[in-house]
């Protein structure tokens, strides 16, 4: 199967995003460069914020696939919107080895998928636990791992200026257990931590 094509829906809710983000919030876009520019990959920021994804999608050339949770399919407006800007459901809570399949579907075909390494968001903005989540899929898929930071998208009601950096990629291990899921995401977290802005 080839590479997922994304819908009009899709780039233009990308596009409007951009420009609220570019103008509005006078966002700060580095390491773009980093990005592969083909193959499967996970990109994987912190998340402080219900604008990350938006955000770390509309600053990437590449179309950005995302796992959201059921309740919000089950939308009738929202539901109908959501499946057609590139996101998949995920039952929060338990093993949903659907939304599993689909993500490996996805890198396995040669896309970009968004996982953050806390699996939750952080209420007072620092970094949180490692969870197993993108440790596993990475080393099942065997993909890099672009680590993402991301800051003041917990603050942009007050119009506070956003930045997003987009690290070097990381490869997970060829061979590991279950152990080492956890111990790799914990290593992507510390590569968001040791990421400095230029200014």
């Amino acid at each position: 199967m080839p590479v997922k094509k994304s819908s009009i829906l899709f780039y233009a809710g990308r596009f409007l995003f951009y420009l609220v983000f570019r103008f509005a919030h006078r966002c700060q876009i580095e390491g773009g460069e980093n990005i592969p520019k083909e193959g499967g990959i996970i990109i994987a920021p912190n998340h402080i914020s219900v604008w990350d994804p938006p955000l770390t999608g509309s600053m990437m050339k590449r179309p950005l696939n995302f796992m959201a949770k059921q309740e919000l399919f089950d939308i009738p407006v929202l539901g109908f919107l959501i499946k057609r800007t590139n996101a998949f459901p995920v039952k929060r809570g338990m093993h949903d080895m659907s939304a599993m399949r689909n993500a490996f579907s996805l890198l396995e075909n040669g896309n970009a998928l968004l996982m953050f390494p806390e699996g939750t968001r952080s209420k007072n903005g620092e970094l949180g636990k490692a969870r197993a989540g993108v440790g596993m899929v990475a080393c099942h898929a065997q993909v890099p791992v672009v680590p993402v930071k991301i800051e003041n998208t917990d603050k942009a009601s007050k119009l506070r200026k956003i930045k997003i950096k987009y690290g070097k990629p990381i490869m997970p291990p060829k061979e590991y257990s279950k152990n080492d899921y956890t111990e790799f995401s914990q290593k992507i977290l510390n590569e968001i931590n040791a990421i400095r802005f230029e200014k």
